[in-house]
């Protein structure tokens, strides 16, 4: 028996920078799994779009297909964009939504990575402070995630730990910054980005850190995030979720 094509599905962006990373990940979770087919889909700006993306699977003879959100938190775009756009897939495709990434410990593993490659000596995690900072969203189910991230984090031994957010939501990233200096008192501050891609909002994360002693990179094609690519499918194809069914039919999903 065939199992699901993986289809990832990227938010999509102006900048290349953007889809050249998301094929990046996806080459990283082809590797980990070689007899599992994984395919892009954009929401936005790049190609192949969702809906051509599943109207060319249909179209060769695919009936099942893991969706994977390539997203962070739960806010509109897992809410309500991805369901929408699936819902009008060919109705041979059966398609399961499967879970957006976050929060998962793999995530702050390769948070510390990224931390780790910029330069910070993992000695001096207990007397360094650290801005979580994510692109931000009006929904209080993603903020609140990212607050609880940031306090579960702190808790692994960094001597503060600050969310902040690039756009919707406050603080910014330099006014974290500055907290932990003149609140927390912290000398050496690093700003983490929690996001996946390069574009607009990452760039504005980086503008924020001007100030910051280390500028860690987005997530990206890290190997935890590859290996949680694979976990999310997997939990989403497990033999006690419920049956795969044309996702046009169930409206529960939105």
């Amino acid at each position: 028996m065939h199992r699901p094509v993986l289809l990832v599905v990227a938010h999509g962006s102006r900048d290349p920078r953007h889809a050249a990373t998301v094929r990046a990940l996806v080459r990283r979770v082809r590797s980990l799994r070689p007899g599992l087919r994984v395919e892009t889909g954009f929401l936005d700006f790049d190609t192949p779009t969702v809906s051509g993306a599943l109207e060319r699977l249909a179209a060769e003879g695919v009936r099942d297909v893991v969706a994977q959100p390539l997203l962070l938190t739960r806010a509109f775009h897992a809410k309500t964009d991805i369901p929408a756009v699936l819902r009008e897939a060919p109705a041979a495709l059966r398609i399961r939504l499967a879970a957006v990434l976050g929060p998962s410990p793999l995530l702050v593993s390769a948070l510390e990575r990224r931390l780790y490659e910029a330069g910070l000596d993992p000695a001096e995690k207990s007397s360094t402070g650290v801005v979580l900072a994510s692109a931000g969203s009006s929904d209080p189910e993603a903020i609140a995630v990212i607050a609880d991230i940031a306090r579960e984090w702190r808790r692994t031994g960094w001597c503060a730990v600050r969310p902040a957010f690039a756009s919707a939501s406050l603080p910014r990233t330099e006014d974290a910054v500055r907290a932990l200096r003149d609140v927390d008192g912290v000398r050496r501050v690093a700003v983490a980005p929690y996001v996946l891609a390069p574009g607009f909002l990452p760039d504005r994360i980086a503008r924020g850190a001007a100030d910051a002693d280390v500028l860690a990179e987005v997530l990206g094609p890290a190997p935890e995030v590859a290996r949680l690519l694979v976990r999310r499918y997997d939990e989403a194809y497990a033999p006690d979720t419920c049956p795969v069914a044309p996702l046009a039919r169930i409206p529960a999903l939105a």
